[in-house]
């Protein structure tokens, strides 16, 4: 079994990335502000799919288009000023996105809850990884279409 078939062989209509604590010292494109090695392992794994559509969870401003352009911020999930789940299902239904499927979220558990607050049926590859090491493995797994390994 490869990645892509435990994804049940498919191009999501949405994949959904965390945005990451390294950024750039400037405002810049979304697709372009959050420079660390584990949001760019999840973008790289998330374009392997080939969805219809990308986008970045935010943890401070909620779901971002590649091309908005955003403002180096430091807040992680889970502070008092970060985005919550009520906001990120009023984006959605504001974008007209909230009926998707299926969707994929790329992410640690607290990424993945956020999107499952929207999408309840969003796949979540990543989940019982544990450490950053097995969710690095996995996301190269997905991007090279390799089998995941489940341990």
């Amino acid at each position: 079994m490869t990645a892509h078939d435990h994804l049940d062989c498919f191009a999501p209509e949405l994949v959904v990335i965390p945005c990451g604590s390294r950024k750039l010292g400037r405002p810049a494109r979304a697709a372009d502000l959050y420079i660390g090695s584990y949001h760019r392992a999840c973008r790289s794994a998330a374009e392997a799919l080939r969805p219809d559509r990308l986008l970045i969870l935010s943890a401070r401003h909620g779901l971002l288009d590649l091309d908005d352009v955003v403002e180096p911020y430091d807040t992680p999930h889970g502070a008092a000023e970060a985005v919550t789940a009520p906001v990120l299902v009023e984006q959605a239904t504001a974008r007209g996105i909230v009926f998707l499927d299926p969707v994929v979220a790329l992410g640690g558990a607290r990424h993945a809850a956020l999107v499952r607050a929207v999408w309840p049926h969003a796949r979540t590859p990543l989940a019982g990884a544990g450490g950053m090491g097995r969710q690095m493995a996995r996301l190269a797994a997905l991007r090279e279409g390799r089998e995941i390994d489940p341990a």
